[in-house]
């Protein structure tokens, strides 16, 4: 998915002290109308003013259930991973690839942007019921984030079975199992479904720090409660989460080595200096051949805003 706002805010990240230990921060989302007024609202809650990444983590937006379809023109991705994620409805993936993949409730579409990369997004023809999911991105390391780009799209999951919830593993490991998509550094992503009137506990790694959001329905996460549209985060140290609930529910953790490099996020694209993005933007304007065309779609590229006045730089991951 595109950031399609017009005049993106500079989003800076990297190295910074961390709070020791485990902490609460509840980091509230903003919504972003993608598509125009009349377009699809989305709850963001990554980056926030207050913390811009969680691992590798580096964006996420919330939307539905609502009865809207997305329509989101090819625009281009540099130097991180999109990674979609369906509770309803689907979403049909065409890139510069070639490929074309219609992404459903608990099947994986992930694109490694790379060098560079443009897709599409938008609901198919004919859609009926509402749409509902996240969209996230994880930023790529240096040795990886001008690797060739490519695509998986996952139709099964591994499945972990815990006393009062079943958790698909979308990225990287948890309590043992391991999904097959892609990673560059150490992450976990991962949706909990927890039953009703339960207590469950999810297994963790004391050296990660971790964010867990509310997908669908309310629960008490490590004490906490949550409802849709805020992002917990967790910090670190702890070697398992609990997750209370009344009604059931469906959580999603986000989870990684903290990302210790300094990046610069802006409008879609990752880089590490000014430079880096401002490149990126005229080849895109440019319809230079690093990212390609989407064939398929029916209307124009999205185009890229214009840059700050002021040089972008890279700063701390956290204000």
């Amino acid at each position: 998915m595109s950031n399609v706002e017009t005049a993106p805010v500079e989003i800076e990240c990297g190295r910074e002290e961390q709070p020791e230990g485990a902490v609460h921060e509840l980091l509230p989302g903003r919504e972003v109308v993608l598509g125009g007024v009349r377009g699809m609202a989305v709850s963001r809650t990554l980056p926030h003013r207050d913390r811009r990444m969680v691992g590798a983590w580096c964006f996420v937006d919330q939307y539905g259930p609502a009865d809207h379809d997305m329509r989101v023109p090819p625009h281009p991705h540099t130097g991180l991973q999109t990674v979609t994620w369906l509770l309803a409805g689907d979403v049909l993936h065409r890139d510069s690839l070639g490929s074309e993949a219609l992404v459903r409730p608990g099947q994986l579409n992930l694109m490694t942007a790379g060098h560079g990369i443009a897709h599409s997004e938008e609901s198919p023809a004919g859609r009926t019921g509402p749409l509902h999911g996240v969209q996230l991105w994880v930023a790529l390391p240096e040795h990886a984030r001008s690797a060739a780009p490519h695509f998986e799209s996952h139709r099964e999951l591994p499945v972990l079975s815990l006393p009062g919830a079943t958790v698909t593993v979308l990225m990287g490991e948890l309590g043992g199992a391991i999904s097959p998509a892609k990673a560059y550094t150490p992450i976990v992503g991962a949706e909990a479904s927890v039953f009703a009137d339960t207590t469950a506990f999810l297994p963790l790694r004391p050296d990660f720090e971790y964010a867990a959001l509310v997908l669908d329905g309310a629960a008490a996460v490590d004490g906490v409660d949550l409802t849709c549209g805020t992002l917990l985060y967790l910090g670190h140290g702890r070697d398992c989460l609990e997750i209370r609930t009344g009604a059931p529910a469906r959580v999603l953790l986000l989870g990684g080595e903290p990302f210790a490099e300094e990046i610069v996020m802006w409008w879609n694209f990752v880089g590490r200096s000014h430079d880096d993005v401002a490149a990126a933007r005229e080849q895109w304007m440019a319809a230079d051949a690093r990212f390609g065309e989407v064939t398929g779609y029916d209307g124009e590229p999205l185009p890229a805003p214009v840059l700050p006045a002021t040089p972008l730089k890279p700063r701390g991951r956290v204000r």
